[in-house]
């Protein structure tokens, strides 16, 4: 399962010749090439939802958001929610699909560039990013979490889900074959693969607490991937 891969145009592309109803075979969450079933999509949403807390005092923002399919099931939950993902043509299903009201937004920008430009005013209490952390680089991730913490210092949890577990890429590919793959490419199939200690230690380093999580046995996932969740550090007083 696949998500936003920022130095590689063919997410775009893919998406592009996905037919307009195949919302989940658009963004490639799927499992050998088949969509996945509605049980796993619900675990999805409910875990994310749990996970930060969601309620209609939140203003929800979702990087790599795709074409929204899963963004806008949080959003409902929220006062307001912004989708940002780099796929122009993603943006346009979302924004046709699923902004109809006028109430959320969708926003084509690469998700560090939207971070970096966007104001401290902004608003933002909750975060999430599935699936797609995998697809910077280890310097861009590290900068996107630092990001989060500065230019937004409003947010009070963030969801960073589906992270490829190096400790577990053998449970992946059901053999050694993991010491032969690179498992620090952003360009990979799965991305970038991180030990839940690293992961932690970089968030730590970009001003976050983090607590990592797995997803139920009955996920198709859960045997080699965890989800982190984000809270601020207090701030050291000057």
């Amino acid at each position: 399962m696949t998500r936003f891969m920022p130095e590689n145009n063919s997410y775009d592309a893919h998406a592009r010749a996905c037919s307009d109803d195949d919302l989940w075979g658009q963004v490639k969450r799927t499992v050998n090439g088949k969509p996945l079933p509605d049980a796993q999509i619900a675990m999805i949403i409910n875990r994310v939802s749990t996970q930060l807390a969601l309620d209609k005092s939140d203003t929800l923002l979702d990087l790599c958001c795709g074409n929204g399919a899963l963004s806008t099931q949080w959003f409902r939950q929220c006062t307001q929610g912004v989708g940002v993902d780099a796929s122009p043509h993603l943006i346009e299903i979302a924004n046709t699909r699923f902004a109809g009201d006028g109430r959320d937004r969708y926003i084509v920008s690469e998700a560090l560039s939207y971070l970096l430009s966007t104001p401290e005013n902004a608003g933002f209490t909750k975060a999430v990013c599935y699936g797609s952390l995998q697809y910077f680089s280890r310097e861009r991730a590290g900068a996107l979490l630092s990001a989060l913490r500065e230019n937004l210092p409003t947010l009070q949890r963030v969801m960073i889900g589906n992270i490829p577990d190096r400790d577990r890429a053998a449970l992946f590919f059901n053999s050694d074959r993991a010491d032969n793959v690179d498992l620090d490419s952003p360009l990979s199939p799965i991305g970038v693969w991180y030990s839940a200690r690293a992961f932690s230690e970089m968030a730590e380093a970009s001003g976050w607490q983090c607590e990592i999580s797995m997803m139920p046995a009955e996920f198709h996932a859960s045997h080699y991937r965890f989800d982190a969740l984000l809270s601020p550090m207090e701030r050291a007083s000057q």
